[in-house]
């Protein structure tokens, strides 16, 4: 069970922000704002190989856990996970991504989408739900 889930532009504008606690999400929106410094610092050195997509954690306070994950578009993708949570496995959060990745580009594949748009779809928005619930 995840926190927020988010989508970010290689331009870095949001582009899907959803979480559960909307009193929480200015918080955890911020959070994934700082997260982007360090995906573009992993990009940038770290990262020769660019078929591993999933990025790892990424940032870490004392609440909230960021995960994040890019794709060749450099597309970014974030997880937020609550820093109590220890029942979450590095292989839950890559299949989290995973699932976000295939309905990102099932959403890509719309004729009706218009890229750089905010994302509206509610395919996209129920596994995204799906993520946020645990019901994925």
């Amino acid at each position: 069970m995840a926190l927020c889930v988010a989508v970010v532009s290689k331009e870095n504008a949001p582009k899907y922000v959803a979480s559960l606690n909307p009193a929480d999400e200015l918080q955890i929106q911020y959070e994934i704002h700082s997260s982007i410094d360090f995906v573009e610092e992993k990009l940038k050195t770290g990262k020769k190989d660019m078929r591993e997509l999933y990025l790892g954690q990424l940032y870490s306070t004392e609440d909230h856990k960021v995960y994040g994950y890019v794709t060749n578009t450099k597309v970014k993708f974030f997880v937020v996970i609550d820093s109590s949570n220890l029942l979450l496995r590095d292989n839950e959060i890559r299949f989290m991504f995973r699932k976000l990745h295939t309905a990102y580009t099932e959403l890509m594949c719309n004729p009706f989408y218009i890229p750089g748009d905010y994302i509206t779809s509610e395919n996209f928005d129920k596994v995204a739900r799906g993520i946020l619930t645990g019901n994925s």
